[in-house]
C-alpha cells in the first residue's frame, strides 16, 4: 500500500462523518492485551486452572469451573504491584523508571444450589468484577546518536504525496487539518519548521538531518534523542456465569462478560540536531544551521465498553484426574478515541539576521472519533492430577489469536488497510501455564507456578533482515494524529508462589508474582526512502526490560 493510496482514502473520509476516521493495528493491540490476574490461589499456581475450577477466577477463564462448587463463596482480592522498566540502547542502560500501583483484582459471589437430583446434583451461578488487564507502564531513556531524524521520514512521505506549502500552512482563514487531505504529521512538522521547502514555492521538502556524503565533502549532521512513554488504564470485566454438575463427572458452564476499557498514553520524543537544515528566516525554504532542539509530545485516549461470551467444560473420569476445555469469543468493543500532538522547537543559524533564533510551539487540532474493535478470540485446554489426596499438579495451554483482531468504523464496515496491517504485524500467541499445590496440613497449603507467553509480534518485524523495511503505521504518519512511536512486545514469563490458609468457613490466600517481559521501543518506523535509490533508514530504538512484582491477597468465606 503506497502513501498516496492511503492518503486518497483519508481524503475520501474527510467527506464522511468523523466516525469514518481510521484507527491502527498498533492501537488495536495496545487495548487488547490481557494480564494473568485473578485470585491469589489462581495466580500463585501460574493461572493453570482450566482443568481445576472451584475458584472465583474461573469465571474469567473456564466457566466450567463454576460447576465444581458445592457451597457458596464470596471473596475479595487485593493487589500491590511494584513496577520497574529499564531502557537499553546498544548495550548501554539508562536510568530505571519505577512506580507502584494498587488494584482490586476481583470481587465476586458464587451461589451453589443443591438440586437434590442425582443426575445434576448442583446448579450454580456467579457474578464477579475482575481487572483482567492493567495498562500501567512507564519507560524511557536516552536514545543516543540517532543517525537520522523523524523529520526526514515526514519530509519523505510528504514529498511522495506531493502536498504544496499552501496546503500545509495554517493561517487564520485556513485549517489544513480539516480542509485538506494532508497527513497531520506533515502539517504539524511543516508549521513547526521541522520540514521545509527545498526552495521558495517548491513542493518538495527536507527534514532537519543532513546525511553525510564523503564523496561530496559533506560531513553530515549529528542527532541525539531522548524519549519517555507513560501508559495508564485498565480493562475491567463484569461476569455473569451459570453452570452445573452432571453426575459428578462432567462440569459445565457458560458466561457473559461486559467489559469497561480505558487506555491513556503520553509520549515525549526529543531530537537535538547539530549542523542540519533549518528554515530560512522567511520560512519559504531551508538554510544550513544549528538546530538546538525539536520536541514532539503526543496524547491519546481510547475508552469504551464491550461484551463477550465464554463456554467450557471439565471432565473428571476418575477422582484423581481432570481435563478442561474452554473457548472465548472476541470481545466486541464500541470505542471512542481522542488524540493531539504538540511541538516546541528552537532553531539557530549563522544565516539568521543579528544571530536571532526561531523559537516557538505548535499543536494539532484535537482528533475525535468512534470505532469498533474485535479483540482476539481464545481457546484453552488443561489437565490436572491429584496425588495422594494432598498434592495437585496442573498444566494449561492457551491459544490467543492476535492475528485475527478486526477493526471497523462506527457503522460496522471493516478498515481494510488496518486489518491487513494486523495480519502483517501480529500473530497468535501460545501460552503455557504450570501450577502445583501441596497441602501441608488440613489448614495450610503451599503453591507454585510458571507461565510462558510467546511474542504476539511476527519475527520478521521483531528481528528484520535484508534491505526492505516493514512500514509500521501507528495512526500517525498517514492518519489523523501524530504519534509515530510504537512498542513491540517479545516473550513474557511469570514465576509465582504462594500460601493458603483455611479456618472453618474462612480462607486467606497470599501470592507473589514476578513478571519479566522484554519489548522493543521504536521512535518511528524503519522505512525505505521513496526517492531513488530507496535507501533503508533504520529508526532509533531501545530495548525495554519490564520487571514487575505483585503481592496478591485474597480473603473469602464459603458457606
Amino acid at each position: 500500500m503506497t502513501f498516496m493510496n492511503r492518503n486518497l482514502l483519508i481524503a475520501l473520509s474527510l467527506a464522511l462523518p468523523t466516525g469514518a476516521m481510521a484507527q491502527s493495528a498498533v492501537n488495536a493491540y495496545s487495548v487488547s492485551q490481557l494480564d494473568m490476574r485473578g485470585s491469589a490461589r489462581f495466580m500463585s499456581m501460574g493461572g493453570a486452572f482450566t482443568a481445576l475450577g472451584g475458584d472465583i477466577s474461573t469465571l474469567n477463564q473456564n466457566p466450567g469451573g463454576i460447576g465444581v462448587y458445592r457451597s457458596s463463596d464470596v471473596s475479595l482480592t487485593l493487589d500491590l504491584e511494584p513496577q520497574s522498566a529499564k531502557s537499553t540502547v546498544t548495550g548501554q542502560a539508562s536510568d530505571v523508571l519505577k512506580q507502584t500501583k494498587f488494584n482490586v483484582n476481583n470481587f465476586g459471589y458464587i451461589g451453589a444450589v443443591n438440586t437434590g437430583n442425582e443426575t445434576m446434583p448442583y446448579f450454580n451461578w456467579g457474578v464477579s468484577y475482575s481487572r483482567v488487564a492493567s495498562f500501567n507502564r512507564h519507560y524511557g531513556g536516552i536514545l543516543g546518536d540517532l543517525g537520522t531524524s523523524y523529520s526526514n521520514l515526514v519530509a519523505d512521505f510528504t514529498n511522495a504525496d506531493g502536498f504544496t506549502s499552501g496546503t500545509l500552512a495554517e493561517n487564520d482563514k485556513y485549517n489544513p487539518y480539516y480542509e485538506s487531505s494532508a497527513p497531520w504529521s506533515s502539517i504539524l512538522l511543516y508549521n513547526s519548521y521541522a520540514i521545509n521547502p527545498t526552495a521558495p514555492g517548491a513542493n518538495s521538502y527536507v527534514g532537519l538531518y543532513e546525511y553525510a556524503d564523503p564523496d561530496k565533502g559533506i560531513a553530515g549532521s549529528r542527532a541525539f534523542g531522548v524519549y519517555d512513554v507513560e501508559e495508564k488504564g485498565h480493562v475491567d470485566e463484569y461476569s455473569i456465569n451459570f453452570g452445573g454438575n452432571v453426575m459428578n463427572v462432567l462440569y459445565w458452564g457458560v458466561g457473559f462478560g461486559i467489559t469497561d476499557l480505558d487506555f491513556k498514553q503520553y509520549t515525549y520524543y526529543n531530537e537535538s540536531v547539530s549542523e542540519g537544515f533549518v528554515a530560512d528566516y522567511s520560512a519559504d525554504s531551508y538554510t544550513n544551521g544549528n538546530t538546538q532542539y525539536f520536541n514532539l509530545t503526543n496524547y491519546r485516549h481510547i475508552w469504551g465498553s464491550g461484551f463477550n461470551f465464554k463456554a467450557g467444560v471439565i471432565v473428571k473420569p476418575v477422582n484423581e484426574f481432570r481435563i478442561g476445555v474452554a473457548i472465548h469469543t472476541p470481545t466486541y468493543y464500541n470505542l471512542s478515541y481522542e488524540g493531539q500532538g504538540f511541538t516546541d522547537f528552537s532553531y539557530t543559524s549563522p544565516n539568521y539576521p543579528n544571530g536571532e533564533g526561531n523559537t516557538g510551539s505548535y499543536s494539532t487540532d484535537l482528533s475525535e472519533f468512534d470505532w469498533k474493535l474485535q479483540s482476539p478470540w481464545r481457546f484453552m485446554v488443561g489437565a490436572a492430577g491429584v496425588l495422594g489426596g494432598r498434592a495437585i499438579i496442573s498444566a494449561d495451554y492457551e491459544y490467543r489469536a492476535y492475528g485475527d483482531m478486526k477493526l471497523k468504523d462506527w457503522d460496522g464496515y471493516n478498515y481494510a488497510n488496518e486489518n491487513d496491517d494486523v495480519k502483517t504485524y501480529y500473530q497468535s500467541v501460545n501460552i503455557l501455564r504450570l501450577g502445583a499445590e501441596y497441602r501441608v496440613t488440613p489448614q495450610f497449603s503451599v503453591r507454585a507456578g510458571y507461565s510462558y507467553e510467546s511474542s504476539p509480534v511476527k519475527s520478521e518485524l521483531l528481528d528484520p533482515s535484508g534491505s526492505n523495511a516493514t512500514y509500521v503505521y501507528t495512526a500517525g504518519a498517514n492518519d489523523f494524529e501524530t504519534q509515530p512511536a510504537y512498542t513491540l512486545d517479545r516473550t513474557t514469563n511469570y514465576v509465582t508462589c504462594g500460601l493458603g490458609y483455611k479456618y472453618k468457613n474462612f480462607y486467606a490466600d497470599l501470592a507473589y508474582v514476578y513478571r519479566h517481559r522484554k519489548s522493543d521501543y521504536h521512535a518511528f518506523t524503519d522505512y525505505n526512502e521513496n526517492a531513488e535509490p530507496h535507501y533503508l533508514v533504520q529508526a532509533p530504538k531501545a530495548e525495554i526490560t519490564n520487571n514487575n512484582s505483585q503481592v496478591v491477597l485474597t480473603l473469602g468465606v464459603r458457606f
